[in-house]
């Protein structure tokens, strides 16, 4: 795991000290060593830059930027079975100086092209420039693990594993994105391809960027459209449901998982394993210590204070497979303490609160590993956010209603505002409920109840805080991919949810929060070759007369009791509204003020005034708008003033 930066000037503008200042952002991302190489031309410059976390060849061999032929490569990320590949390349011929998964990859590019993506199993973002041809071949892995954001004007082309590196480069114009603002308020991110920064892009999933000198020169366009998909998770979902028994199917899913976890395991470091003792990271353990005798480390974190505190179900599993447990008690205070420092690793706005206990456990299992698994992903592919059962629960019921009985609720809500609703006006979040309930009943489609059940702010409210009007952005939200032959209301969701919120949320948070303590994050759960069968099998086997994760329930069971496993689902939740009524409401007060607020111009002060007057005021259901608003706001402060 590592950090890669660098640039494509055609002004030959850019000088070495440039190129150094941009790594030195990433050391987080790798402390064991740093390389930069400058490439002139007569008409342009490239800068390469690279940060690393040793963990597969710990040797000189495996440093970077790394040279074979006319080729460069900086590459971050791992590719697990990269000794197969390897075997098949020197039969081919090729001689390999070190024991890298980088040497492979370079050397796999050069035998087979962009085809060689294909034989990769992994989580990879690299940049691969051909010095005679003056190519630059940019690539995300499939399902999106490992970050790659770039920025391009018409002069200036630049790439990195994080935005923070861009700040140090003097052609870098950050010009904040309206719509990119408006999208954050909606979902707590900014959903990719696009970025908070005009003309600065996020490289998508399964996606690759190929231009030359030539055609940057006549062509200056690197928008995403220009971006070109080798994979997609359509290709699974749009395939004929897989006529087998449910027990052949548990079979089949099992040893994929097995194979998935193992590969996880490749290392010339300590490795160890999040479990905080649900379904998804126990299984994950149980797979891979059922066969071994050497004990798993596993690392689960407590924050009693909060009422975080998965840690007795964790020492139960861990105890029943016998692994080297270890539990982590944080304090109140030091998740925190840690709040404002998010915004300089999290460098663009982002909302979920979890990043903190997650940087937290992160930081506690780098003391004693380098490489970690988590199990995130298992809701995306086997059926298991409750926005599912809302939709299968009461999509029907919704949809079964005539058009004008809906329309008529709907009217009749429009004229009765939350607040006049006598008792329910009191109970939490009814406010919310209420305005989400009326714009279900005016469309009950799933793609209607996936965006209700998706932002936090609605179009309704982005048009009251927002003092522009923003353009709704080009997302894989609006995703028309899915084939109506292979539709399913479940299928879209899982879909979307795989392209979207797991993206744009889960991992951007795992990898900041695991890279901001230098500890590399694997996620066996999302090997391709796992949503690819899982995608093809029968809805019921996922969801099943509401039981969520169905066959990964049923796997589990053969290792763990019920009785230990079947318990509410917890997560790492923090209680950010009460945090923001006591310890964080200096914050609150800092950066949502209403000089800041009229200073930026971006938020209506009067509509931002009363959110947070009715926050305060008892409305604990504005916690998350608010939090969004602070994060927002911090992040604003730290890279705009």
């Amino acid at each position: 795991m590592c950090g890669i930066t660098g640039f494509f000037d055609l002004k030959s503008s850019s000088s070495k000290e440039d190129l150094i200042c941009m790594t030195k952002t990433l050391h987080h991302r790798g402390p064991d060593a740093f390389g930069t190489k400058l490439i002139q031309s007569a008409s342009h410059i490239v800068g390469l830059g690279h940060t690393r976390l040793s963990i597969i060849d710990l040797s000189e061999n495996g440093s970077q930027p790394m040279l074979y032929e006319n080729y460069w490569i900086c590459f971050n990320g791992e590719v697990y079975n990269f000794s197969s590949i390897k075997k098949e390349l020197i039969t081919l011929g090729h001689i390999f100086k070190g024991n890298s998964d980088t040497e492979v990859v370079l050397h796999a590019y050069i035998e087979w092209g962009e085809s060689c993506l294909k034989r990769f199993i992994g989580m990879f973002a690299f940049v691969i420039y051909n010095k005679e041809s003056e190519k630059f071949f940019c690539v995300r892995d499939r399902a999106g693990v490992k970050p790659f954001f770039y920025y391009f004007d018409g002069e200036i082309f630049l790439f990195s594993s994080e935005l923070k590196s861009f700040h140090e480069h003097p052609k870098f114009k950050k010009k904040i994105n309206l719509s990119s603002v408006a999208a954050y308020m909606q979902y707590g991110n900014v959903p990719s391809p696009h970025c908070i920064f005009e003309n600065c892009y996020k490289l998508k999933p399964g996606h690759s960027l190929s231009f030359d000198l030539q055609s940057i020169k006549e062509k200056p366009n690197l928008h995403p459209s220009n971006q070109n998909k080798y994979w997609s998770v359509y290709d699974s979902y749009n395939k004929p449901k897989l006529d087998i028994s449910f027990e052949e199917a548990k079979q089949e899913t099992e040893k994929i998982l097995q194979s998935a976890c193992e590969y996880r395991m490749v290392s010339d470091v300590p490795v160890g394993v999040f479990l905080s003792g649900g379904y998804d990271s126990s299984c994950v353990t149980t797979l891979l210590q059922k066969n071994r005798t050497q004990k798993l480390k596993t690392f689960t974190i407590s924050v009693p204070d909060i009422g975080l505190n998965e840690a007795p179900y964790a020492k139960e599993v861990a105890d029943r497979l016998g692994t080297n447990h270890t539990e982590i008690a944080c304090s109140q205070k030091e998740a925190i303490e840690l709040i404002p420092s998010l915004p300089y690793y999290y460098d663009e706005p982002f909302a979920d609160s979890s990043a903190v206990p997650t940087t937290l456990v992160s930081k506690m299992a780098r003391k004693e590993v380098t490489v970690a698994l988590s199990a995130d992903a298992g809701d995306e592919v086997f059926a298991g956010y409750n926005r599912y059962d809302y939709l299968i629960r009461y999509g029907k019921k919704l949809n079964a209603l005539p058009g004008f009985a809906r329309n008529s609720m709907a009217g009749i809500m429009n004229q009765i505002p939350a607040d006049k609703v006598p008792y329910f006006r009191k109970k939490y979040n009814f406010h919310n409920r209420y305005e989400k309930l009326k714009s279900l009943l005016q469309d009950p489609s799933p793609e209607r109840i996936m965006k209700s059940l998706s932002e936090q702010f609605t179009e309704k409210d982005l048009n009251s805080i927002l003092n522009f009007n923003p353009k709704e952005l080009d997302t894989a939200y609006l995703s028309k991919e899915l084939k109506q032959n292979y539709y399913t209301p479940l299928s879209f969701m899982m879909a979307i949810d795989y392209q979207t919120y797991l993206v744009d949320d889960i991992l951007q948070k795992v990898d900041r929060a695991t890279m901001t303590v230098s500890l590399e994050g694997r996620e066996p759960l999302l090997d391709h070759r796992l949503i690819e069968y899982a995608a093809q099998l029968p809805d019921s086997y996922k969801y099943h007369n509401g039981i969520k994760k169905h066959i990964l329930r049923e796997i589990t069971h053969q290792y763990l009791p019920k009785e230990l496993m079947n318990r509410p689902k917890m997560g790492f939740a923090i209680p950010i509204a009460e945090w923001m009524h006591s310890d964080l409401k200096e914050l609150v007060e800092e950066f949502i003020s209403e000089s800041k607020i009229k200073n930026q111009g971006i938020f209506n002060w009067d509509a931002i005034k009363q959110l947070k007057n009715n926050f305060y005021n008892g409305k604990k259901e504005y916690d998350y708008k608010m939090w969004f608003l602070l994060m927002f706001q911090m992040w604003y402060d730290k890279w705009m003033n």
